[in-house]
């Protein structure tokens, strides 16, 4: 009875039983439904091989997929500080830094980094949407004025890629006030003569889009993503109208003027590269220097840099 029980029961039990399979394996498109299978989908960029709609890509997959063989340099961003109102809803704002730190790697919602696109060299700032979905706070406002100073100092173009929400509401008029701050940095860029594009991805709302996103000499953007500021919801209950088909989409956007192009994926390097050889001419691949050192004024200002060398 004992070797009916401890084996036999179990082999049989063993060929009958179905395998287990693992939950990552395969992915449902949003928008037309049907069942993808990860390695299918993450070849395809993260875009449907059936309707073509482009799912969100993770921050360091697409910088991987602009810079020339997936190598850039990232930079590290001044610290800001991580509850200047000590703000508390259902938990603490601390609390939720935490959380996405935790989750993400990441010490806030933006990542900024330099290298090459077609032997030009540019510098990148891409948010990650994975981080309290995108929102702009003082961290993210010092993210995009660094890399304004690293481009100006590089001599090489910016390329901004938003995905957001907005504003960071548990920072309050702080986080409102990066729109300025962003402004001026693009003003710096402009100043200096430098390209600066942006690369608008799902979704680019709220203060992102009301400053420096719709600010670019170029605005591209993927197809399908959202763009606007308030939710068409919130639209359509204060004007009570029903919105137009396709409202807030990229496509409607270019239609009506408000950007320039609509790129897939698959061809947004090409399509940079393009651009930025048209206002930018490129080094002789056998002639690229290697791109000039950070100094810590740089990015920090020299007020910082003195309080760190008088500590």
């Amino acid at each position: 009875m004992s070797w009916l029980t401890n084996f036999v029961r179990p082999k049989i039990q063993a060929w009958v039983r179905k395998s287990e399979v693992p939950d990552n394996l395969w992915d449902k498109c949003p928008n037309c439904g049907q069942m993808i299978f990860h390695r299918e989908l993450e070849a395809n960029l993260r875009v449907c091989p059936h309707c073509g709609h482009h799912m969100r890509l993770p921050v360091a997959k697409r910088l991987e997929l602009l810079f020339d063989d997936g190598a850039y340099q990232r930079i590290d961003l001044p610290k800001a500080d991580l509850d200047p109102l000590k703000f508390r809803d259902r938990k603490r704002y601390t609390d939720r830094l935490k959380e996405s730190q935790t989750t993400t790697g990441e010490t806030d919602a933006i990542v900024v980094a330099r290298g090459r696109i077609g032997a030009h060299a540019v510098v990148i700032a891409a948010f990650n949407f994975d981080f309290m979905g995108g929102s702009m706070g003082v961290a993210v406002g010092d993210g995009l004025v660094a890399a304004a100073r690293l481009a100006i100092a590089d001599e090489s173009p910016l390329i901004v890629i938003p995905a957001s929400g907005g504003a960071r509401m548990q920072e309050g008029i702080l986080s409102l006030m990066q729109m300025p701050r962003s402004i001026i940095a693009v003003e710096e860029l402009r100043e200096a003569g430098l390209p600066y594009f942006v690369l608008l991805t799902d979704p680019t709302t709220g203060g992102v889009s009301a400053s420096f996103a719709m600010l670019g000499d170029i605005a591209i953007a993927e197809p399908g993503a959202v763009i606007g500021f308030a939710g068409a919801r919130v639209i359509e209950e204060t004007i009570r109208e029903k919105l137009p088909p396709g409202f807030q989409r990229a496509e409607y956007l270019l239609e009506h003027g408000m950007i320039d192009m609509v790129v897939p994926r698959s061809e947004l390097k090409a399509t940079l590269v393009r651009l930025i050889s048209l206002l930018r001419q490129p080094a002789p691949s056998a002639e690229i220097v290697p791109l000039p050192k950070l100094s810590p004024a740089l990015l920090h200002g020299p007020r910082e840099v003195q309080g760190e060398a008088g500590e």
